[in-house]
């Protein structure tokens, strides 16, 4: 067993979890305790992840941090983390937000306070778990422990009219997705295993193992379906405005921040690598559906009168640029795709929790209802204007260097994509400066807007620290990149010498069937001469 003398990633990954078991033992009236614990769990966890990072070598390309204990030895089922450059700021993000949508939520919340915190930091469990998971069979336990809580925070706390219709599209999208990656991946352990004599479901050890060419396909395709329907992709998307729309502040937050960021992991963690051919054959049509995911979310926001459907479609659209890179296959895209997962999960995070603050004093997200805000609230405008550049991609913020290298990457190989995706950019701008200047700009003329409160000192907490990355990262985007680099490196190499490994053996498959059948020809006659 290889293992750090340290377990960094279970004390992550589980810190949470004892806090919610901390939390169902406490009185559930003392509603400011409740908080506070929580906090102080998630504080803990940012804290532990802090310290990780800084026993993380950015210069190299392998797994590190590993922790290796076999769990069920008959199965060939082990207890195995890691990280490197691909997940360690994914892994981050995570924790960061976590103290951050506690305090966002210390006023919103006020019915089942103990519960919410509890489905909190048990998602927070599930979400690290699938960042940080390097067995697929522990992956999959992680990636259906999320599923619960996401569904109890739309399902109970969310809007009261459509909240429960919301809740289980998202639940029958997801589970869908999720019992065909099952089949898939028992059906790559039990291939594997014939093939080598070692049954596993170590995602290292599977990496090894070339997947005949045929089977790829039907791998490939069950695991992009589950991992598709999570981004979610173009066309299935149809479950994340309805799921953002009804969902509390938070929830919204945490969706669009982190889960939707489980499904491009899961691509760039284990469908490509597992199966680089299938993945290669089916870059036409991943890049076209990247596509008009882009030009179709930023036309549907442009329409919307709800300012939370509209960061919602907004998703859509961003998240193809993020399958676009990915798909490139070279260095400037992939580490733009994985940039601008961690951008996206800033600005939009942030978009979220500035319409649940307005949603907070108002009680409505309808555009129409809103103008010259910037006026009786100019701290607010200073915030939502930043976030809202950040989104479009403004030089000098965390949005426009993801989205650069992407297009970088993509135009090297796909120049007609490349030049398609870009529209997209310029249509974020439409749609994002049209809702800020109607919600911030010109006269009140909405009475009710006048006697509106600027932000709070717990407001303001909550935003700081996501505004320092967007500029830090807009800025700086070394600081983020450098630690990438090698495990991306790493990752093209690997899809690239996987890829020539199986057409080599389904090349040497073939000449063997050929001698084959000549023998079998010559012996008949043979047979027939004598």
């Amino acid at each position: 067993m290889e293992n750090v003398s340290f377990p960094y990633l279970s004390y992550i990954t589980f810190i949470p979890l004892l806090g919610a078991v901390l939390l169902l033992f406490l009185n559930r009236q003392s509603k400011e305790l409740l908080r506070w614990v929580a906090m102080i769990f998630m504080l803990a966890d940012l804290l532990v992840s802090l310290v990780a990072l800084g026993s993380y070598d950015s210069s190299s390309p392998n797994m590190q941090l590993i922790e290796n204990h076999t769990w069920v030895r008959d199965w060939g089922i082990s207890y195995k983390l890691g990280i490197d450059g691909i997940s360690l700021f994914l892994v981050l993000l995570t924790t960061l937000l976590g103290p951050i949508v506690i305090l966002a939520s210390w006023k919103d919340i006020k019915t089942r306070v103990k519960e919410f915190l509890v489905c909190l930091m048990v998602l927070q469990v599930g979400m690290i778990g699938v960042f940080v998971s390097l067995d697929l069979f522990l992956f999959y336990v992680f990636w259906e422990v999320m599923l619960i809580p996401m569904y109890l925070l739309i399902g109970v706390w969310g809007n009261p009219a459509r909240k429960l219709y919301a809740a289980m599209k998202f639940v029958l999208y997801t589970i869908v997705g999720s019992l065909l990656m099952l089949v898939a991946i028992l059906a790559l352990y039990f291939m594997a295993g014939k093939a080598t004599g070692v049954y596993t479901f170590d995602l290292l050890k599977l990496h090894d193992y070339a997947v005949p060419l045929q089977a790829q396909f039907w791998m490939f395709l069950a695991f992009f379906l589950a991992f598709a329907i999570k981004v979610p992709m173009f066309p299935f998307h149809t479950w994340l405005p309805d799921a953002h729309t009804e969902a509390p502040t938070v929830g919204s937050v945490v969706l669009a921040a982190v889960l939707l960021k489980m499904g491009t992991y899961g691509f760039i963690r284990f469908a490509i690598p597992l199966f680089p051919n299938a993945a290669a054959d089916a870059t036409w049509w991943v890049c076209v559906l990247a596509v008009i995911g882009i030009i179709y979310g930023a036309w549907v926001a442009m329409v919307q009168v709800d300012v939370k459907r509209l960061v919602a479609f907004s998703s859509v659209s961003h998240l193809g640029f993020v399958m676009l890179g990915m798909f490139a296959f070279n260095a400037q895209g992939v580490e733009g795709s994985i940039l601008q997962m961690i951008n996206h999960g800033l600005s939009t995070g942030a978009l979220f929790l500035i319409v649940g603050m307005i949603y907070e004093r108002r009680h409505t997200r309808l555009i129409s209802e809103f103008g010259g805000l910037s006026k009786v609230m100019p701290l607010f405008a200073v915030f939502f204007m930043v976030f809202t550049l950040s989104s479009i991609g403004l030089p000098g913020l965390n949005g426009f260097v993801g989205e650069f290298l992407i297009l970088l990457g993509t135009f090297k190989v796909y120049p007609w994509y490349a030049v398609l995706a870009a529209s997209g950019v310029i249509f974020a701008a439409v749609y994002m400066l049209w809702m800020f200047q109607r919600v911030m700009f010109g006269k009140v003329t909405n009475p009710k807007n006048l006697g509106l409160s600027d932000l709070s000192a717990r407001e303001i907490t909550v935003l700081v620290p996501i505004m320092v990355f967007v500029v830090w990262i807009g800025v700086y985007p070394n600081t983020f990149l450098r630690p990438m680099e090698p495990a991306v490196k790493k990752f093209i190499q690997h899809v690239e010498t996987k890829k020539a490994a199986v057409l080599n053996m389904e090349k040497a498959k073939k000449q063997t069937n050929t001698r084959q059948s000549e023998a079998v020809v010559t012996s008949s006659l043979s047979v027939e001469n004598r």
